[in-house]
Parts: structure tokens; sequence; C-alpha cells
């Protein structure tokens, strides 16, 4: 059997003299098996022989054992004992360990079944260990006992402090609060064990922030510990709060935390006018609601305690003036409510009341929360422009007025006491047309141009109003033409009209319907009466018939119409307004005659109509499309390489990059044909630029290819210059001929095929050279193989 214990509590375990075995009484074996003995009941004594009886087999439970945290010494600290009942302690017993930290937090004595902590506990980090503890035979390896599982727990110290773990804080509380406002509370939190001692056990306390503040040492809860705190003298108030375990005993451990309560503001200030008298003036030109000036209550409030309502309660100006309140800086705004005369009134007195909107009952007795100061405003006197009156004038006019006809009498004075004379006339931007004129002394509006209803409706001009001894002052009116209708336009079709009627119609049928318009807008509407033209009364082909709805229908009056007898009939239409005088214009409607199916649908209005096969679809079409672009875009390819085909060449040894070969279809005259080209301005590109010499007999043959000479290519300076010269002339003279210019060419020079063809050095050549391979140089060099190619004995050309 196993027992366990401390050093402290072995004596007493050993001294029962008996070997426990347990059979479910965990309650019996938690107090024999735990680290402190307790004495047996006399009724657990006898449940306890009735059990040792009773044994079927053996077993047996380990209790827990209890260690110190924090342990500083440097020896391993002893935890406890373990001991089976078979060891003999002659050492044939060997103890293991296993489990949570053996090994590693925890070692045995496999020889005693002593337990040493080895390694630092720490409650906080983990608060027990749960191991497991067997005795085996040292000799054999067998297990003299199974294996039994048992737990050591950390006994706690107060090695922490109290912690607040959302400090620091951050509260506010209204100003002139009770005493005992709630404001906010904090907690601390200790990591100490609190079932075990007073270690976990925290009081409050206020370090700063007395005598405005207080906290319950149990809860936290910060209170408001003075009245009437007032904001405006003391916004902003910094508390430091203590929380300390052991229940605040000396030797706890403390921790603090700040705390930053602020006053938020109430309604317990009235506002006030600095001033009682505010002195203001305004010109009597003054638009409305322009700014006269502006008054303000000061508020030591803030927010929405410090919003401020002007009005208006008295005063000889209520009707003239108007305040409005700034939301933004809270001031009152007096503004022009009506347009002011210098000439009627000079002053006015108004008595303005700033008030706060938002009151609060409690506070009611330290106002009241409303004050009132008076405005003097005077009108200062101005040169004002000339008034119309009426402000606006609206005309209507018909549009077949004649020119020179007074349409209205437009009337301005000059409101100053001086009433000088006025001069009319007519902004010209408004009427660019100049449709009207106005007369300049009596302001009479007249027609200038006729008035055309269906081009421009409405006119709106502005008739200026200038005084006579001051020019600068003018001003305006704005004048409203309407212009009348009356019948001047006959109705017309509303658009061209060209029907057709089928070869299979029959009598009566619908072939068109035919509408008009009438630029003309009648009181009462429009309405057209159609009829056929008096010389197609009579028509045999064709009636119609009005619909009373502004529209026709052309119906057929036979038949039997053939293409090839008449394809087209043209039947003038008459057509009427309903105005006064009547207008009447007259309208052609062009009929086609058309081969139909059975259901009249249109298959062709022209005899000679070719109509592709119906079997012949879209795609076949394109599919033809297709193959007549390709073939032509392969006829264009071969053309193309034909064209740039080349025969080879065999390159001479010899080079010259001083001539050119240029062909024409007439013979050159050698050294004296001086016409081509100054071969001396080769040698000085300078006298290129000065002297240009155009060649007018002769066009070259062939274009220039320089741009498909090989990029190896090397010329000489002087040429290299020479040839830029030339361009840049050819480039700037837009009309230069193209031909007096430098040509180079694929078939001869430095860089080409056949080298050079030059002459000059062939002096120092060997007179028996050979010229037969001119005769694989192609036709192009046909002619210098017939002069220089070698001949047999018949003649014949090698």
């Amino acid at each position: 059997m196993w027992t366990s214990g401390r050093m402290s509590n072995a004596k007493n375990l050993f001294g029962l003299g008996v070997s426990l075995y347990f059979w479910g009484l965990m309650d019996l074996a938690t107090t024999v098996l735990s680290g402190s003995a307790r004495p047996l009941t006399e009724r657990q004594e006898d449940n306890l022989s009735e059990k040792l009886h009773q044994r079927m087999k053996r077993s047996w439970v380990w209790n827990q054992f209890f260690v110190l945290e924090e342990y500083t010494g440097t020896d391993p600290l002893y935890v406890g004992k373990l001991h089976s009942d078979m060891d003999r302690g002659d050492g044939s017993i060997k103890y293991i360990l296993s489990g949570e930290g053996a090994g590693i937090v925890f070692t045995i004595d496999d020889t005693t079944g002593d337990i040493h902590a080895i390694q630092r506990l720490d409650r906080e980090e983990r608060s027990q260990y749960t191991l497991r503890a067997q005795a085996l035979d040292r000799r054999t390896g067998r297990p003299m006992e199974p294996e039994s599982e048992f737990i050591i727990k950390i006994q706690d110290i107060n090695d922490n402090e109290p912690k607040f773990l959302d400090g620091p804080y951050v509260a506010s509380v209204p100003e002139m609060s009770p005493v005992g406002t709630s404001v906010i509370q904090v907690t601390a939190t200790d990591a100490d064990d609190p079932t075990y001692g007073n270690s976990a056990r925290v009081v409050y306390s206020i370090l700063q922030g007395q005598p405005y503040f207080s906290v319950d040492s149990r809860t936290g809860l910060i209170r408001t510990a003075l009245m009437n705190m007032d904001r405006e003298a003391k916004e902003y108030y910094e508390v430091i709060i203590q929380a300390k375990d052991m229940g605040g005993q000396l030797g706890g451990l403390a921790g603090t935390t700040t705390v930053n309560i602020t006053l938020s503001d109430v309604n317990d200030n009235p506002p006030r006018f600095p001033q009682k008298h505010y002195q203001m003036s305004v010109l009597e030109s003054a638009p409305i609601s322009s700014t006269v000036g502006r008054v303000v209550a000061k508020d030591l409030d803030e927010g929405i305690n410090a919003e401020m309502k002007y009005s208006l309660v008295d005063g000889d100006g209520l009707d003239v003036f108007d305040i409005n309140t700034d939301p933004n800086y809270q001031v009152g705004i007096i503004t022009v409510r009506k347009p002011l005369s210098f000439e009627s009134k000079k002053s006015y007195t108004l008595k303005v009341e700033g008030a706060n909107p938002h009151l609060e009952m409690r506070f009611l007795n330290l106002g009241p929360f409303r004050d009132t100061t008076t405005v003097h405003i005077s009108v200062e006197d101005v040169d004002e422009p000339p008034v119309f009156e009426p402000s606006f004038y609206f005309v209507e006019v018909p549009e077949d007025v004649e020119i020179g006809t007074t349409i209205q009498k437009i009337s301005a004075k000059d409101p100053d006491v001086t009433n000088n004379s006025i001069r009319y006339s007519i902004d010209r931007s408004s009427d660019p047309g100049r449709f009207f004129y106005v007369d300049i002394t009596s302001g009479a509006l007249m027609t200038a141009r006729p008035l055309d209803r269906e081009d421009v409706s409405w006119h709106n001009i502005t008739v200026l109003a200038m005084e006579l001894n001051n020019p600068s002052q003018v001003g305006s009116v704005a004048v409203t033409v309407k212009v009348l209708d009356v019948n001047d336009n006959a109705p017309e079709f509303a658009r061209f009209y060209e029907g057709f009627v089928c070869e299979n119609a029959k009598a009566g049928q619908l072939i068109q319907t035919v509408s008009a318009i009438d630029r003309d807008d009648p009181q009462e509407g429009q309405h057209f009466y159609y009829s056929l033209a008096p010389e197609a009364a009579n028509n045999p082909n064709f009636t119609l018939r009005d619909n009373q709805d502004n529209t026709a229908w052309i119906l057929t009056r036979r038949s039997g119409f053939r293409q090839h007898e008449q394809n087209t009939f043209y039947l003038p239409i008459l057509i009427s307004d309903n105005g006064r005088p009547v207008l009447s214009t007259t309208g052609t409607l062009t009929v086609h005659v058309c081969s139909c199916d059975d259901d009249g649908m249109v298959m062709s209005c022209n005899a000679e109509a070719y109509v592709l096969p119906i079997s012949l679809s879209r795609g076949a079409l394109i599919a033809i499309l297709a193959c007549i672009f390709v073939l032509l875009v392969l006829v264009l390819l071969i053309l193309s390489m034909r064209r740039q085909r080349k025969q080879p060449y065999i390159i001479d040894e010899e080079e010259n990059i001083h001539e050119n070969i240029v062909r024409y279809d007439d013979e050159g005259g050698g050294e004296e044909d001086t016409e081509a080209f100054d071969i001396a301005a080769m040698w000085n590109p300078r006298e290129a630029q000065l002297v240009v010499k155009n060649r007018q007999d002769m066009l070259p043959e062939i274009e220039s290819l320089s741009r498909y000479v090989p990029q190896a290519c090397v010329m000489d300076n002087n040429v290299h210059n020479y040839v830029l010269a030339k361009l840049y002339e050819a480039d700037m003279d837009l009309w230069a001929p193209p031909f007096d210019s430098l040509q180079t060419y694929m078939f001869e020079g430095n860089g080409s095929v056949a080298e050079s063809l030059s002459s000059l050095q062939s002096v120092t050549t060997d007179s028996d050279q050979s010229y037969d391979y001119l005769t694989d140089w192609g036709p192009r060099f046909k002619k210098l193989a017939e002069m220089y190619g070698a001949t047999d004995s018949s003649g014949a050309l090698w």
C-alpha cells in the first residue's frame, strides 16, 4: 500500500500503526492522506474496520500536497514523501514520478520517495500540478503497486499588487451637482488567490482630489463631495485613487490610477449685453437683406447652454429691419427688410432682446435668462438712379403692327430731392435685332422693324433711364413683349409624301394618309380642310376623303394599274386653314405603281428592277465577296514581287564613289553635257548651298533608290555634305522641281552589288582584262557587254 505525507506530518501518519485501504470512502481517504492528519471519530473507525475485513482487492487514491509559491532558497524545496508498505527500507523499491512538471519542476528520490521542487513556483502562472507515482521492483522492474495519481497545489502568498486594468479613467459630472452624485466607478484586480487569506482583498482610498470628490473604499465608486462646484471657476480635476490589498492593512501592496474629471456645463449663467446702446448707419441704397450691423450678448456658459435667440421687441423700424441669429458665433445680425429712403425717414430706433432658448428649471432663480439693448440706425443719403413705376412692364402686340407704332409708355423719375431730368434708351444687348425704339425724352416704346411671331414670339428688352445731370446714375426696367399671332402663314404638308399603289389594288383602297402643319397658332386651335386641287377635281385614278381631324385619306378610284402604262402619278391636294382670312396652299402627293404579292407587300416599283435569287443567302454573298478580295490581294502581291525582282551581279574589285550613272530615255552628251548637274559642286559643298542649277531639258527615268542602299555604304565627307545641303534645299523649297538633286542608285557605286562602274582608274588595270562577266549581269548591262565582251571567230558573243 502507498502512504504519503510531509515531514511534519509523517510521524502522525506512521503513528497510526495501520495501513489504509480505500473502497469508495473519499472523505475518509482525503482526511488520512492529506498533508495534515485529523483524529478519527468512533463512527469512522467502525466504518474503517468493517471495510478492512470486507476488502476484495487492493486499491488506493493519492490526495493533494501543498507547497508555497515564490520559494527563494538555494536548496530544492521539499514537497512531500511517497512510501509503499512493501518498501522494507533495503532499497529494493524504486519510485518513479510522471505527469505535469515531472523531472522539470518536481523530482523524486527513487530510493526514499522524497519529492522536491527544483524551480521557482508561481501560483498566478499555474495553481496546481497533476502527477502520477509508481513503485517498481528495482531488480526486475516489475510494478509493485498500481500507478496512482495525486495533485500538488501551490499555496498563494501576497506577491501581486492591485492593478487598474482600465486606467487612467476619464469622466464628467455636471457642474453644481449635489453632494454624493456618482461620477465613475473604478475597479482594481489582484492576481493573488481570493480564497486564501486577504491577499486579494482590495480597499480603495483617494490620494488626490479632496475635498471635491470621495471614493467608496469597498466598491471604488467616486462621488462628488463638495456642493456648488462651478465650471466657470474650475473645469478640470485630476483625482488619484489607490487600491491596497490585505484589506488595507500595513504591509499590503498598493496600486494607483488617475481619474480626469471634467465638470460639464449647465445653463446657470444668464446672457448680458456688454453695451446698452448701439449706434449704426446704413445707406439708403442698401439692397434688401444687406447687413446693417451686429449685436452680441455674452454668456459664460458653453455649447447649447450658450445658444442665443435675438429678436426685435420694440421700436419704429420693426417693419423696415429684421434680425437673425448667427448659429456659429451667436451674434444678432440686423438686416434691411424693406427699401430705405433718406427723403422719407432719416433714422430708426430698435430695441433688441437676446435670450437663452434652453433653460433649466432648477436655475431659474438665477435669471432672468434674457437681456435687452437699444440700437439707433441712421439712414445716409446717396444720389440714387431713376426709379421706374411700375417696376416691370408686360406688353402684348400683334405681329402685323406697323413700324413706328407706340406699344407702351415707359415712365421713370429721380427719387432724389433734386428731381433731375430723365433720358431713356434701350440696352442693345437685350434687343440685338433692333426691333424696338424708345423716345429719348417721353419714354414711348415703338416698333422699329416688322415683327414675326413665327420667328420670335417673345422679346425681353431692358429700357434704361439716365439722369441728365449725372449720367452715371442709370436705372433699368425689364419689358416683356409678347407678339400675338395673326393668320399670315398658309398650311402645308407635314413632310414630303410619297406613296405607292399595287397593280392588283382594288377601287377604294387606302394608299396614303396625309397631314398638315401651320406655323400660326390661332386661339381656337388648328383645323385644316383637304380637297383635290381644282385641276384634279375629276381625277379618274384617285379620290380624297377629309377625316375632319386634320388628316385626309387618299383612296384609289379604280383598279387595274399597270407599271408599263404609267408608273408614277402626281396628285395635287389643296389644304386650307380656319383663320381669318382663310389661307390655303397646294401640296403634291407622288404615287408610284408597284408590283405586289397577294398580301399587298411591295416586290418592285420598277419594271426593270433586278431581283436576286431567293436561294442566294447573305452568307453566300459574303463568301463570294471574300473570295474576290483574296484574289485581288494575291494579284497585287505578285505584281509587287515582280517589280522588286533583281538579277544577281558579279562584284567588281574596282571602287569609285565620285560618280553616279543616271540613265535617261535619250542619249547624253558625254563630258560636254553640263546640264545634268555640276560635278564641281560635289567637290565644294559651300558652292552647292549658294548656287542652284536646275536642269529643265529632261527628267530622270528612275526614282531615287537611296532608301534601299545598304547602311554599310560609306560616302566621302564632301559628297555627304553636298547631299545634306541638297536635301535641306529640297525640304525648304516646296516649289522646286524634284529632279535637280543627287540620286543614289542600287546598281552601282560603293556598297552595291556591282560596286563602282567608273573608268577613272582603268588605266592602272591590265589592258587584257576580260569583260565576259558582263553577259551575266542581265539586260541592264547588255550594251556594255556588246562593247567590251569577247567574241569568237564567227562573231558570236561569248
